[in-house]
This record gives C-alpha cells, sequence and structure tokens, in this order.
C-alpha cells in the first residue's frame, strides 16, 4: 500500500481558500487533498466548509486546535453580539480529521513548562455559534475530545466516524494496542471523547455516530470549570437543554452516552433514542464501563445536582454488555424514563443510585 504523502502549510491553504470564496461573494469552498495542519483555521460565519476525500492531519509537536469559530476566544465572542453563525463543515468520499501523532499535552500536564490548556487539543472547537452543522467526517486519534461545543445552539451533528488510539503502555515502555479494562493509567491519550456538549448548549440534534472512542463517545456535561470559566459568554443561560441523541453505534471504553451536571448548571429535556454497543469484536479494546451513564458518586465541582436541576430525560432501546451495567443512574435527578433495555455477555440492565 503506497503511504500517503501530505503536503505543508495545510492552515493556510484551506485559509486563503476561505478567503477567496468570501472575495468573490461565495459562502462555501471545498477542500481536496491530504494537508499538514500547523495551527487553528477560523471560519467565518454564514460558511460551509467542504472537505471533499482529504485527510487532514495535525503536525507533530504541534499544540492547536484544527477547526474554530471566526470569534473564537476574542471579547467579541465573549458576547451576544459577537455570536458567530451559520457554520457547517461537511465531509464526503471518507473526509478524515487526524489528531496525528499524540503531543504529550494532557489534563496533568496542561499549562505546566510552557504548555497550553488541555482544550488546545480538541480537533474542533465551537464556542458562542448558533446554527452549525458537522457531518460526514472520520475523526481519528483525536488527542483529547475530538468535537468540543460551548454556548452552542441549533445544531446538527450527524454521520460521524472515530477511530481513536487505543495504545497502552506496559511497564518496559512497550507499546501495545487493545484497552483492557483495569489498566486505565497505562492508556497513552485519556479522556480522548468523540463529541463533547458544555454548558450552555441546547437545541442541537446528535445522530448516527460510529466507531471507537477511549473515553465517552457522546457526553453532555454541565459544570463550571476552568474552560467554560475562559469561554464563558456574557447574560447567557449555562444550561444544557433540549438535546436529541439518536443512533449511537460505538465501542467505548467509558461510556457510551454521558449525562452528567454538577455545581447549579441544570441539564433537561434530553432524549436518547438508540445506543448500541459495539464492542463485541472490537480489536480496540474489551468491554466499556456503561453504556448510559446519568450522574457520577465522584464531585467534580462544588456540589452534586438535585432533582430540580436535572430532569425530563428519556433513555430507550438500549443493547449493551457493559462491563458495570447498561444503565447507570446517580444521584438527584426526576422524570427520567428508561425503556427497552437489552443486555448480553453478562451485563446487569440497571445501577439505580438516585436519590430518594
Amino acid at each position: 500500500m503506497n503511504k500517503k504523502i501530505f503536503h505543508g502549510n495545510g492552515t493556510q491553504h484551506i485559509t486563503n481558500a476561505i478567503n477567496t470564496a468570501i472575495a468573490q461573494n461565495k459562502r462555501t469552498t471545498t477542500i481536496t487533498g491530504n494537508w499538514e495542519i500547523d495551527s487553528a483555521i477560523r471560519i467565518p460565519s454564514n460558511f460551509a466548509l467542504v472537505l471533499d476525500g482529504c485527510h487532514l492531519k495535525m503536525t507533530d509537536n504541534s499544540f492547536s486546535n484544527m477547526f474554530i469559530n471566526e470569534h473564537h476566544d476574542t471579547i467579541a465572542g465573549k458576547t451576544a453580539n459577537g455570536t458567530d453563525h451559520n457554520i457547517k463543515i461537511l465531509g464526503k468520499n471518507c473526509a478524515i480529521l487526524d489528531g496525528g501523532n499524540y503531543n504529550g499535552l494532557s489534563e496533568k500536564t496542561q499549562n505546566q513548562n510552557g504548555l497550553p490548556s488541555i482544550w488546545k487539543n480538541n480537533l474542533i472547537l465551537f464556542t458562542n455559534v448558533d446554527n452549525f452543522e458537522i457531518a460526514g467526517v472520520s475523526c481519528h486519534n483525536q488527542r483529547w475530545w475530538a468535537l468540543n461545543f460551548i454556548f452552542s445552539s441549533n445544531g446538527y451533528l450527524h454521520d460521524i466516524d472515530f477511530k481513536a488510539c487505543d495504545i497502552w503502555i506496559d511497564e518496559n515502555g512497550s507499546q501495545h494496542h487493545g484497552l483492557i479494562q483495569g489498566k486505565y493509567n497505562e492508556i497513552l491519550i485519556k479522556n480522548a471523547d468523540g463529541i463533547n456538549l458544555r454548558q450552555g448548549c441546547h437545541n442541537i440534534t446528535i445522530e448516527n455516530i460510529t466507531g471507537f472512542t477511549e473515553d465517552d463517545a457522546v457526553a453532555l456535561t454541565g459544570k463550571y470549570g476552568a474552560l467554560e470559566q475562559a469561554f464563558e459568554v456574557e447574560n447567557f443561560c449555562k444550561d444544557i437543554h433540549h438535546i436529541t441523541i439518536k443512533n449511537i453505534a460505538t465501542s467505548t471504553y467509558c461510556t457510551n452516552v454521558r449525562l452528567l451536571n454538577q455545581g447549579g448548571t441544570k441539564l433537561h429535556d434530553i432524549y436518547i433514542d438508540g445506543v448500541y454497543d459495539t464492542s463485541n469484536d472490537s480489536p480496540h479494546m474489551d468491554k466499556g464501563i456503561y453504556t448510559v451513564r446519568i450522574g457520577d458518586t465522584h464531585l467534580y465541582g462544588t456540589r452534586h445536582a438535585t432533582k430540580d436541576e436535572t430532569y425530563n430525560i428519556t433513555v430507550k432501546n438500549i443493547r449493551s454488555r457493559a462491563y458495570n451495567a447498561a444503565i447507570s443512574l446517580v444521584g438527584g435527578m426526576s422524570n427520567v424514563a428508561v425503556e427497552n433495555v437489552e443486555c448480553f455477555d453478562g451485563t446487569i440492565e440497571m445501577e439505580d443510585k438516585r436519590d430518594i
């Protein structure tokens, strides 16, 4: 098999293509070929970037996102007036977004010895975007969460595949493929989620998600940490709400769909239909821990959620062989409906530790 040849200066190439399209009064451009990306590409409002069969890969030793919205991490971007609108990244013909070789940036090493914050390792990081679509891409070797959204709304994320790194390292420093439960400390790239919706995300549909992720495939996480504080939008509601999640067919080392809110952030009106554990014949891992997980015994924020902060959640049509349980419900929540859970390979249906 011929080795792929990657062209350098991919960031500049794609940025130039976007600028040329806008100068010609066009709101779309198509990228082909294989390109190395060394710094983030900003996508403006009312623009569709089409990736046709291309392979975009982060350069070695780079510490950057691949795509961000135009006003990400600007003063304007933290206000309602700085909201970016109508952004699309549309892949076709097996377009790949690739984290490339791991750069050593982790949650433990971030902000030390000249390293940036961990969120620089997101392939796509959108903050304060209204009306967006990402579809038709395969995300490989994400160095942390692949797709990350904060204070973003009216989105459609669909037909996305993941192929995370599955390397673990033994006591002699030798690398092996295939993650095994009980060896989390040996995993090379930790917390490599697929899609993560954070504070302030609402009215978003996620569907037709496949592949392998080292951590959670889809996570809705409402807490007020350094990430949220860095990109908080003035006067915007922090809650995560009105999210639809459908047809998630993934092998996932931790959880296929994860819901967590703490410290006063509300998480409500969530509809989950069709989560399928595909780990049975996966070359990347054995069993995951849970298939759907709501809440946690561990305290990440200032306090756990209460019944009036996690509510109106439907979970249906689940198929699981998870290590612990198909469904985990922990802590304060109300009006949570679970139906049609199929378990195999010895999995139990429910770990129920809800506050009564």
